[in-house]
């Protein structure tokens, strides 16, 4: 009776033991893959630390796109308040344009340009993230009447 008991008891702390190593290597995978989302005026609010993997989006500035004969655009990403140069190596979405909302996936670098990795474009006149919707009505740049507006 004693040894089944000590038996269960092993038994028990050596699934706990498992499941708590097993979800430390989930968080850990999952921390790696999870990028917060900014807009340029949260970037002009407070430094955030280089190199760490974030979502920016905004409104592609008029007047500031950039291609470069290497594959290398450089344009900038505004929500009306605040704007940050943004450099992107690749090919850029048929639909990327000045005025355009978007979103891009990447890192700041300590000079404070935004080093995309992925350029994602809105897919209709009538669809804007909801993100950046929400970072444009925040800054009191959306025009009411807009779609895809925050709720």
């Amino acid at each position: 009776m004693r040894l089944r008991k000590r038996q269960r008891i092993v038994l028990v702390a050596l699934v706990l033991l498992l499941g708590a190593g097993s979800a430390a290597l989930v968080l850990a995978a999952l921390g790696e893959k999870v990028s917060l989302f900014v807009a340029p005026s949260d970037l002009a609010a407070g430094p955030l630390e280089p190199g760490k993997r974030l979502r920016l989006g905004g409104l592609v500035e008029p007047g500031s796109v950039m291609r470069g004969t290497d594959g290398e655009v450089r344009f900038a990403v505004t929500d009306g308040a605040h704007s940050v140069p943004v450099v992107y190596r690749g090919v850029l979405p048929d639909l990327f344009r000045e005025g355009q909302g978007i979103v891009t996936q990447g890192q700041i670098d300590a000079s404070g340009v935004f080093r995309a990795s992925e350029v994602l474009a809105k897919h209709d006149e009538t669809y804007m993230p909801k993100e950046v919707a929400e970072a444009l009505k925040r800054s009191g740049h959306w025009k009411d009447g807009s779609t895809g507006a925050p709720k």
